[in-house]
């Protein structure tokens, strides 16, 4: 839908799209938002580079717009976090992340809990890699492998069905991940296997990890090379953060090694990496890659145990 406003220091049309908001003959990314803000009838756009658009002059078309907006963004977002699957339940209420807090959407899928707050700060929370779920009756609290605490709750009368359907889910996933994850079979050097997301078990990895540093070798079918990374953290660390990294990004490979230049050019893939710290850690530590060829192995070893 088409709305007019005041924006940029004129009177122009405004149109919210699927990537981002037309505002006259700018367009805005929404991998540019740091987030956005409904104040006095006005809306506030706030930009990675700190710059701050106010669209005014609505009048009638506020609550429209705001709604049209904000369901845009973090639709867009979701589309970042690479969820394909139906959600379970979608519901408004309140959250607490690490770095923020306040109301906004927050939906149960089949292997995961996600948040979408209206800013950078949205979140997927895969349930394979949670350590526990605990409810008080109003709130529910996530804690996760790694020592992350996300709370959710206050949803009304969908907070119990929330936090039930919440607890299988996870009890579920974890059993369907161990499962598969136990039969999956490697050949040395690669000793440490995982799956991406639970919900597509044909799809998985391998890693050979060595004194401060790793080759990656991903099983999907159109494998080329193996990924390098190296270290300074204790294995135990560097292995969850792999292990979380390799679920976010799903199949999507490219995330992993494409250099911030080129991820610069790849809007999706910036929202993917500003949402998941584990994806900016593996992609912080990576070293090169070796592509297959007939003296892959020697150059792999040659790797590992320099």
């Amino acid at each position: 839908m088409k709305y007019r406003a005041r924006a940029l220091n004129s009177d122009t049309e405004i149109s919210i799209e699927r990537e981002g908001l037309q505002i006259g003959g700018r367009f805005v990314d929404f991998a540019d938002l740091r987030g956005i803000v409904p104040m006095s009838h006005r809306v506030l756009v706030d930009l990675l580079s700190d710059e701050r658009i106010e669209i005014s002059m609505l009048g009638f078309s506020f609550e429209g717009f705001w709604e049209e907006l904000s369901r845009a963004f973090t639709d867009r977002s979701l589309e970042a976090l690479f969820v394909e699957e139906s959600a379970v339940m979608s519901v408004e209420g309140e959250y607490e992340l690490p770095d923020g807090k306040g109301r906004g959407r927050i939906e149960l899928y089949p292997d995961s809990i996600i948040i979408l707050p209206p800013d950078d700060k949205a979140v997927r929370i895969p349930l394979c890699f949670t350590e526990k779920l605990v409810s008080d009756g109003y709130l529910l609290d996530i804690l996760t492998l790694d020592g992350e605490r996300f709370t959710v709750g206050r949803m009304g009368y969908d907070t119990k069905p929330f936090f039930e359907r919440a607890q299988n889910a996870m009890v579920k996933t974890k059993k369907e991940r161990n499962s598969v994850v136990s039969a999956l079979k490697t050949e040395e050097p690669f000793s440490h296997a995982g799956l991406f997301r639970t919900t597509t078990p044909e799809l998985f990895w391998g890693a050979a990890i060595g004194k401060g540093r790793a080759a990656l070798e991903l099983f999907t079918g159109e494998d080329s090379a193996t990924y390098l990374y190296e270290f300074s953290e204790p294995e135990e660390r560097f292995t969850l953060m792999l292990e979380e990294a390799l679920e976010a990004m799903g199949p999507h490979r490219e995330i992993i090694y494409i250099t911030d230049e080129q991820l610069a050019e790849k809007p999706l893939y910036r929202m993917a990496a500003a949402r998941c710290r584990a994806v900016r850690y593996l992609r912080a530590r990576f070293a090169g890659r070796i592509i297959h060829s007939g003296n892959h192995t020697e150059k792999l070893k040659a790797f590992l145990a320099s």
